[in-house]
C-alpha cells in the first residue's frame, strides 16, 4: 500500500562564498522565502523547510501552493530523495516517480538508446523492464533515427522529448511533479498532455506544485500551503482557497 509520511522535517541549505548580510538582503526584500541563518564568515544556511509534517495515503492528491521560495520545489524534492532532511525523516512506500527536471542525469556523449537506458535505471527500473519499453518509448519520442545519435547533437528540444518519454513510460505509485509540464511542439504537446494525464489518473498518490489554480482545482483533493517554508494550512481543495 503506497503511503509518504513526513514528521518534523527541516532542511538546510549551505550557500558558499556569499556574504551573510548580502545574502539576507536579497531574501528580505522578496515577497517570501526561507529564514537565513548566518554560520561563518563564507557560509550563509538558508532554511528551506522548517517543521514540516505530513501524511499522504491513497487517493490523497496534493496541490502545493505558495510564492516563489515558500519551500515548495523544496519539498517535492526531500519527497523524492534529491535532499535529507537536516531534521526529522521521511518514509515512503511505492514506486516514485519523479517529474522535477526530467533532463536531469542525460549524459550528452551517450547516444538516445543509451540515455533510454541510463534514464530507466535512475527511475528505478529493471534492465528487462527498460529494454521492454525501449521500442515505445523511441516511438512515442518521435525522435526516428535521431536516437542513435549522441544526444550532444540533439537540440533543447529533443532531448526533452526523450526524457519526457522514459519519465512516464511507467506506471508510478507516487507522482511528484513541479508545475504542469508542457513539451515540444503542438503534435507532441498534445500526446504529452493526454500521457500525463493517464498517469495522474493512474497513480496512488499525486503531489503537484503549481501557482496554477485551475490545475490545481482540476487534479488535487488537497491543498498545502506554504510561506518562509513552514505550513500554513493542509486543507481538503474546497476549503484550501483555491
Amino acid at each position: 500500500m503506497a503511503f509518504i509520511e513526513v514528521v518534523g522535517c527541516s532542511v538546510h541549505l549551505p550557500v558558499y562564498g556569499v556574504n551573510n548580510r548580502s545574502m539576507k538582503g536579497a531574501i528580505m526584500s522578496a515577497v517570501t522565502g526561507g529564514r537565513v541563518a548566518p554560520t561563518s564568515r563564507n557560509i550563509t544556511v538558508v532554511e528551506s523547510l522548517k517543521d514540516v509534517s505530513l501524511h499522504l495515503k491513497v487517493g490523497d492528491k496534493l496541490g502545493l501552493v505558495g510564492h516563489n521560495g515558500a519551500g515548495k520545489t523544496t519539498l517535492l524534492k526531500l519527497l523524492a530523495g534529491v535532499y535529507e532532511p537536516t531534521e526529522g525523516y521521511v518514509r515512503s512506500q511505492g514506486r516514485i516517480a519523479n517529474l522535477l527536471d526530467v533532463t536531469m542525469g542525460m549524459d550528452y556523449e551517450a547516444t538516445g538508446v543509451e540515455n533510454i537506458r541510463l534514464k530507466g535505471h535512475l527511475h528505478g527500473l529493471s534492465r528487462s523492464e527498460i529494454q521492454r519499453k525501449i521500442e515505445d518509448i523511441c516511438e512515442f519520442s518521435g525522435l526516428g533515427s535521431y536516437v542513435n545519435m549522441p544526444v550532444r547533437v540533439f537540440s533543447s528540444g529533443m532531448m526533452v522529448r526523450l526524457a519526457f518519454s522514459v519519465a512516464t513510460s511507467f506506471d508510478a505509485d507516487i507522482l511528484l511533479m513541479d508545475e504542469w509540464l508542457g513539451v515540444g511542439d503542438a503534435d507532441f504537446n498534445a500526446k504529452a498532455q493526454a500521457r500525463l494525464a493517464e498517469i495522474v489518473n493512474k497513480a496512488s498518490i499525486l503531489v503537484l506544485a503549481s501557482h496554477n489554480s485551475e490545475i490545481i482545482r482540476s487534479n488535487c483533493n488537497r491543498i498545502l500551503h506554504l510561506e518562509h517554508g513552514r505550513v500554513v494550512s493542509d486543507l481538503p481543495a474546497m476549503e484550501g482557497g483555491q
